[in-house]
């Protein structure tokens, strides 16, 4: 037997024998990676001695080290009614191997089959991996903790956690779980009755999955009709609190599959809740109570994942939670009737198309055969033998308008629909065609979350993928929810499509709830071909990438965003993966122009060097044009990214100084005049030539109103003496001409955010919080009507701009 070979095989290097006494002796020597633990389960009664002369020592127990010769003696004539034993042998998983295999193997000659035997393996998989062990062609089928196996051979897994160890399930041979993999560290065992032979088997250990539940079991379910009951972990006790169990199915064709629970009980939970998910490839999820009807006509692969809550220990008697439930898998043909009403789903139409027509599906609506259904309003459909992966299912609308002052003033609701669970396979996507009249623009707003482009480095993760393009297929971006741009104009027809992940496993009561996507609404048009609207948020880097990225954006288009820098904040620039063609006419050109101000703080075409980063203190315009290309693409992402303010910390750093200046000269002219006051309390007498003598306590010379001392005091207030430095602070511009303190007005009317010129801030309080409003674009020229000269930003001539008002905006966040 090789080393790297895990074989539980005792070998007695000497003789067994009786003594006269009854005694029983045994010479004993593990193999190399295993160790012997016999203990008994009476704390009185026989003994198990080991050594001999001095070294000799008795116990209950007994634990032999690995590899080590060991002599005992059973002081009982049965001890195999007493003790039991048990062989361990570790196994370490690297991220890559282990460093071994589970072998049965023993011999009928060994006496130790006398003794109730147990063969325990420890495998351990380097975090956040999981061990996995395959059971080979013939499988394992899981048994309730208090049966027995018919052959007397019983497995058991157990998974190692920092709150205790889980029992996983109890094991007979020959069934459908055909793999077991446990997170981190666990056991497999093998118990074997006393005189009972054991079988040579071999198990084959790698290395598992990143799985994210203590436990997760593959089952392969055969063909035809079959059923199997399965247990959660510790049952008939309690799943542990918080803990997750993962079952995988694997389904053949054309089969559908029910689960039924059998037995149940609930913990009362003090945070979330139990719950129970089922998954299929290409098909979503579904998440259900553990007391709702489950699934009864689940087609193909499915995972099911069983979670526990945390539960509330307070109640005497609280139950956790159980569950036994029962699998069931048949292979008969399937006829499904299916109501569906459109009617009321805003105007889409339904599309159920064929995929495969080797397949037996076969499709009908209101009793008529068809390869492709179009539903508009309320159908019957019937599906023959129709699963997921046989037909495509897909919705459309068309939102067009002839004439701008006949256009809806309503934005519609560009919403995913809920559709009945009944269809055997669940919506893929939908799309809206958009055309808005001649001079017209389309508006796009995200009415729940700002959205964001889908980049490398700013991946979306959701349900939802918002594809956004031209009527020819041009794309202009991917987008989904959670970002920063509020708004997207668009002065030509277009089209939205969703593609969806809905949650749809066949069964009862797994309608999806509608999902509010977009608003869409018909306005004047612009002047550039796209315009976002976009809203950073402190510390969350936005990235904004040119239209059609990562192909290059159209030949003499134009792109803006128009961007929202919060008060005392700064936006940093960087263009990333900047690609410049070669032109053949005009030039490219990507320019950054604050809100309200005439000159550009950047510019640059494809034949300059130019720094790739910038940094603007307010509101800005980013405006790129791509030439007529010769050769090559125009491409960039912009990264924006808020930082505080330096012109702040400099405006502060000045007050400061100031301020200590302010101060120091304060204390220079109270030591001063207190000098003085101390030298006009000495009294002397002055010699007067006119022949006029003074004493003291005359109080001096006879005085004219500059020179009397009605202005001079004994003792002067603070707040005359300051009064002369704070009209000199006024000058200054330090203080304002006031004798009270007066709180800092804060930035200049300039410095403030744009508002609508409609909006009423008369009456607004000091320092009250004004909504941004989005303020045009300079005058330009419609894009497309009359060509750009040299692409350049033209400026507003008056406050009428013919710029649409792009209408109110988020506040950013991180202003405050």
């Amino acid at each position: 037997m090789s080393s790297s070979g895990v074989a539980f095989q005792l070998l007695l290097l000497a003789f067994i024998a009786f003594t006269v006494s009854g005694v029983l002796k045994l010479n004993v020597t593990p193999i190399r990676g295993t160790y012997l633990n016999i203990s008994s389960s009476q704390v009185k009664g026989c003994k198990v001695c080991a050594g001999t002369g001095h070294s000799r020592q008795c116990s209950h127990s007994l634990v032999t080290k690995d590899s080590t010769p060991v002599s005992m003696e059973f002081e009982c004539s049965r001890p195999q009614d007493i003790f039991s034993v048990e062989i361990v042998r570790n196994i370490e998983c690297t991220t890559k191997l282990c460093n071994g295999h589970i072998i049965q193997a023993d011999s009928d000659s060994l006496p130790l089959l006398h003794f109730n035997r147990k063969f325990t393996w420890n495998l351990k998989a380097s975090a956040p991996k999981a061990f996995k062990i395959d059971f080979n062609n013939f499988g394992v089928r899981q048994i309730n903790p208090s049966e027995r196996c018919p052959d007397r051979h019983s497995y058991t897994l157990q998974a190692f956690q920092a709150t205790g160890n889980v029992a996983v399930g109890k094991y007979c041979r020959m069934g459908p779980i055909g793999s077991a993999q446990i997170l981190n560290q666990g056991s497999f065992s093998l118990d074997v009755p006393e005189g009972q032979k054991l079988q040579n088997v071999q198990f084959d250990v790698s290395v598992g999955e990143e799985i994210k539940s203590l436990a997760k079991i593959t089952l392969t379910l055969p063909k035809g009709t079959s059923s199997s009951e399965l247990l959660s972990p510790n049952y008939p006790d309690s799943f542990p609190d918080g803990g997750v169990m993962e079952w995988y199915f694997q389904v053949p064709d054309k089969q559908k599959t029910a689960v039924q629970f059998l037995n149940l009980t609930q913990p009362r939970c003090l945070k979330k809740g139990t719950a129970v998910e089922y998954r299929s490839t290409g098909r979503g999820s579904s998440v259900r109570s553990l007391t709702d009807p489950q699934p009864d006509h689940i087609q193909g692969k499915f995972t099911m994942t069983l979670r526990n809550c945390e539960r509330d220990r307070r109640s005497v008697g609280s139950a956790g939670l159980s569950v036994n439930f029962k699998v069931s898998s048949s292979s008969a043909s399937s006829s499904v009737s299916c109501e569906v009403d459109m009617s009321k789903k805003d105007g889409l139409f339904l599309h159920i198309e064929r995929l495969r027509s080797a397949s037996g599906c076969k499709m009908k609506i209101n009793s008529v055969p068809k390869e492709k259904i179009t539903v508009a309003s309320k159908s019957e459909l019937t599906f023959q033998d129709c699963f997921p992966e046989d037909i495509e299912v897909t919705a459309t609308r068309v939102i067009e308008c002839t004439q701008l002052k006949d256009c809806s003033k309503k934005a519609a609701h560009l919403s995913v629909p809920a559709l009945p669970p009944c269809l055997p396979a669940p919506l893929s996507s939908v799309m809206w065609t958009l055309r808005p009249p001649q001079g017209g623009t389309v508006e796009l707003t995200s009415p729940t979350e700002l959205l964001k482009q889908s980049l490398p480095g700013q991946q979306c993760n959701d349900s939802i993928i918002i594809k956004v393009a031209e009527v020819d297929g041009t794309t202009i971006g991917h987008f989904c929810p959670r970002g920063a741009i509020q708004k997207v104009q668009i002065h030509t027809n277009m089209a939205v499509t969703v593609s969806v992940t809905v949650s749809h496993v066949e069964g009862k009561a797994l309608s999806t709830p509608s999902k509010y996507v977009l608003s869409a609404i018909f306005k004047e048009e612009i002047s550039e071909n796209y315009i976002f609207t976009v809203s950073p948020k402190r510390d969350t880097p936005v990235l904004l990438a040119t239209p059609g990225w990562p192909e290059g954006m159209r030949s003499s288009t134009t792109v803006s965003w128009i961007v929202s820098v919060p008060l005392n904040m700064d936006a940093h620039l960087m263009f990333t993966n900047l690609s410049q063609p070669k032109c053949s006419t005009r030039h490219t050109r990507i320019r950054v122009q604050r809100v309200g101000l005439l000159e550009e703080d950047y510019s640059r075409r494809e034949d300059d060097d130019a720094e790739s980063e910038i940094t603007v203190s307010s509101n800005f315009y980013l405006n790129m044009s791509n030439c007529q290309p010769k050769s090559g693409d125009f491409t960039v992402i912009t990264k924006v990214t808020l930082q505080k303010s330096r012109l702040l910390t400099i405006i502060l750093s000045v007050v400061v100084a100031l301020l200590v200046i302010f101060v120091t000269v304060l204390v220079a002219v109270c030591v001063v005049i207190r000098k003085k006051k101390k030298k006009l309390n000495h009294q002397v007498s002055i010699y007067n030539p006119n022949g006029t003598s003074f004493l003291p306590g005359h109080n001096g010379f006879p005085k004219t109103r500059e020179d009397n001392e009605s202005h001079v005091y004994a003792s002067i207030e603070d707040t005359l003496v300051y009064t002369d430095l704070l009209r000199k602070g006024a000058e200054m511009g330090v203080y304002g001409e006031f004798d009270t303190y007066r709180s800092f007005p804060g930035h200049t009317d300039s410095q403030k955010p744009l508002v609508c010129s409609d909006t009423d801030t008369d009456d607004m309080p000091v320092g009250a919080y004004q909504q941004f409003q989005a303020p045009p674009l300079p005058v330009r020229p419609p894009s497309h009507v009359q060509p750009l000269v040299d692409n350049v930003i033209y400026q507003a001539e008056s406050e009428e701009d013919r710029s649409p008002n792009l209408g109110p905006r988020l506040e950013p966040e991180g202003g405050n």
